[in-house]
């Protein structure tokens, strides 16, 4: 079988990576690239660059990776839809859920595979998460907290904390626990001058009745990517920079000391950190993209998921603009 022919479009900080990726990937080539700046980290390594999307189409490609700004996002998604291109968007989806919306029933009436490139789900930590909280290793989930605070990216242009590094968050805990957000409550700050939130703290309720709580910002001298679900039988802590996790169990033994007893509630068990297989999350991604493209059973970001992603962010910048709980759209208590 011929290999699938592949096309990526934004050759910017994250594009180069999907690049270097592609080229390597198993059962693809990555035949040509486009960026209307030019391929200023030499993505292309020999292949054609082109300037716009209708260039790139023309390659006759199977499917295209798209990592351009979220504005172009609707635009470029609709233009590979019309053409028949399957296509992985970087998240978010798009800058709202209207054109979140747009983009979904584009793919769908046109028959073609649409995903999206939220790569945390594809960090080695929560992956290996995901299958022992399936397994019920944690019993009743209870809270799940996360914790996404570095210095501000020199990248991002035209969003905000919330759509940029939220966004991976709203994912990631939605797709651990396979229960959607109801309900959120934010607040935001606005501290480096830009019309953006740089800083967002999130409080939320899943539809299973798990609470969730999520800080933000680009705003900390230290980088820190934590995701800790607590539950009946202890807590696991996934470290995303590291991609290690641990669990941390309930103790069976009894505390002697009253003082630190009445003070602990559950007491101290056995801490495991686990040794897993740590392949790099956006090759993940892209085998998992490939994989649905040729038809096979592939854990992809679907559009409709990336969509309802883009929903509940905007109830969080709701909330934090009207300083009140909201509802996220399409779900209910």
């Amino acid at each position: 079988m011929a290999n699938l022919r592949a096309g990526l479009i934004g050759l910017g900080m994250m594009g180069r990576h999907h690049g270097r990726v592609l080229a390597s990937l198993e059962g693809v080539d990555l035949v040509a690239v486009a960026d209307p700046g030019g391929d200023k980290f030499n993505v292309a390594g020999g292949r054609p660059v082109h300037e716009t999307i209708e260039q790139l189409i023309a390659e006759k490609l199977d499917y295209c990776m798209v990592a351009v700004p979220t504005q172009y996002h609707a635009e470029i998604a609709k233009a590979l839809a019309e053409a028949g291109v399957h296509a992985m968007i970087e998240k978010p989806l798009a800058g709202s859920s209207a054109e979140a919306t747009e983009i979904a029933k584009a793919f769908e009436a046109a028959g073609l595979v649409g995903a999206v490139g939220h790569i945390e789900r594809y960090n080695p930590a929560l992956q290996a998460l995901r299958v022992r909280l399936e397994a019920g290793e944690l019993g009743d989930i209870y809270q799940i907290t996360t914790r996404r605070q570095g210095p501000f990216p020199a990248r991002i242009a035209d969003v905000g904390v919330v759509l940029d590094l939220a966004t991976h968050d709203i994912d990631l805990t939605a797709w651990v626990t396979q229960s959607p957000f109801v309900s959120v409550s934010a607040q935001s700050a606005h501290k480096s001058g830009r019309q953006y939130e740089d800083l967002i703290a999130v409080t939320g309720k899943l539809a299973d009745g798990t609470v969730t709580s999520h800080l933000v910002n680009w705003l900390s001298p230290m980088k820190e990517r934590l995701t800790v679900v607590t539950g009946e039988k202890g807590a696991f802590i996934a470290d995303t920079l590291t991609a290690d996790l641990t669990f941390h169990a309930n103790g069976t033994v009894v505390t002697a000391w009253d003082d630190v007893a009445h003070f602990r509630g559950v007491s101290e068990g056995d801490m495991v950190r686990y040794a897993i297989s740590k392949p790099e999350p956006l090759r993940t991604e892209h085998e998992a993209f490939r994989d649905a493209v040729l038809g096979k059973e592939a854990d992809i970001v679907t559009l409709q998921q990336g969509l309802t992603t883009v929903k509940v962010a905007e109830a969080v910048l709701q909330s934090a603009s009207e300083d009140r709980t909201v509802k996220v759209a399409g779900e209910s208590q």
